[in-house]
């Protein structure tokens, strides 16, 4: 990643940070919560903590990130988007909280996962706070009436979608024998993954003040690189492994991820197989050998393969798109380099 795009990441997590601050003053605790009685900081610490603690683990960044080019792109000034930064990523963390409750998993970002560190009931409640905390940034916005009404919707709707492909991933992986089509595949993930590269790109048109129509149609462009990210974590999940995860583990989870899919495709024949070794794997853990046998039969097919080449399809498109319609200059330049790191293309 270049240095202009260094810098950038460099703003945001001032910004990110200053939104889950190392000591709570009177202010702070004033904003993000009204008044208290006395003596609460301890209170909020243990709410605040593993939070941030997920937080100062890492994590790629690339949605605020790309919040921050859109505005860019849109020809805003970053002054008017950098506030709004972490909107995305408090309700990204948030839900990476919830989803390894959900999924069982055991790590994230090289530790434990929240629910493992601090117990499930902190985990749950603290993960719905930050999504709520997230919209804190609106509040202390300096913008219109008008302009705070449509980051409101646009951060209730995202969240909402975001929440029903959730619930559509939790139902597949929840019945072992079940293996939707790669259009419902595509849906889910459009939702999941999809609406927070959508809502990234929505705030930086919005903070860059262009029409509801122009930022609906960023919107969907971003959405498109949000399945290519998508698509190729899972790839990569049964081939060299997730960063901080367990090569494999969303076998064990249950996943029915593309490369899944688009084997069964290619070899029906493999579906029984493949659910009853969905099944061994979810009871013996990560550990177990029908995780590598599922791997394999996976990868012999062909369909890790096709499912990298669909997304890399998907980001060239996407580029060629974003030439198109923003032309060739610093911004779409640096877009341009966002797409091609967020896929690793």
């Amino acid at each position: 990643m270049n240095d202009e795009l260094e810098a950038r990441l460099a703003e945001i997590e001032k910004v990110l940070y200053s939104g889950l601050p190392e000591n709570i003053d009177k202010n702070a605790e004033n904003a993000f919560f009204g008044q208290l009685p006395e003596n609460m900081s301890g209170n909020i610490f243990k709410l605040i903590t593993p939070c941030k603690d997920l937080m100062q683990r890492g994590g790629k960044r690339w949605r605020p990130l790309l919040a921050v080019l859109s505005c860019e792109l849109a020809g805003g000034n970053t002054s008017d988007i950098y506030p709004l930064t972490p909107l995305v990523e408090f309700c990204h963390t948030a839900s990476l909280i919830h989803d390894d409750i959900e999924d069982n998993s055991e790590e994230r970002r090289g530790g434990a996962a929240i629910h493992i560190k601090y117990g499930l009931d902190t985990a749950l409640n603290a993960g719905s706070w930050l999504y709520f905390h997230a919209s804190n940034c609106i509040d202390s916005y300096e913008g219109n009436a008008e302009l705070k009404n449509l980051l409101y919707k646009l951060y209730s709707l995202n969240l909402r979608r975001l929440h029903l492909g959730q619930a559509m991933d939790i139902a597949w992986h929840s019945k072992t024998d079940y293996i939707p089509s790669r259009e419902e595949y595509l849906t889910m993930i459009g939702l999941k993954t999809g609406s927070l590269a959508k809502f990234a790109a929505e705030l930086g048109f919005a903070a860059a003040r262009k029409s509801e129509k122009e930022i609906a149609s960023f919107g969907l462009d971003a959405l498109e690189t949000g399945l290519a990210f998508q698509i190729l974590d899972d790839v990569k999940n049964i081939t060299k492994g997730n960063k901080g995860k367990n090569r494999g583990d969303d076998i064990v989870e249950g996943k029915k991820s593309l490369p899944v899919i688009l084997c069964i495709e290619k070899k029906p024949s493999l579906k029984e197989k493949i659910c009853d070794l969905f099944t061994r794997a979810a009871a013996e853990g990560i550990n177990s050998p029908a995780v590598e046998e599922c791997i394999s039969l996976i990868i012999e097919s062909g369909a890790a393969k096709q499912a990298e080449k669909y997304a890399e399809d998907i980001v060239g498109a996407s580029l060629i798109k974003l030439q198109k319609n923003y032309g060739k200059n610093k911004a779409s330049d640096l877009t341009a380099e966002l797409f091609s790191s967020i896929c690793g293309v």
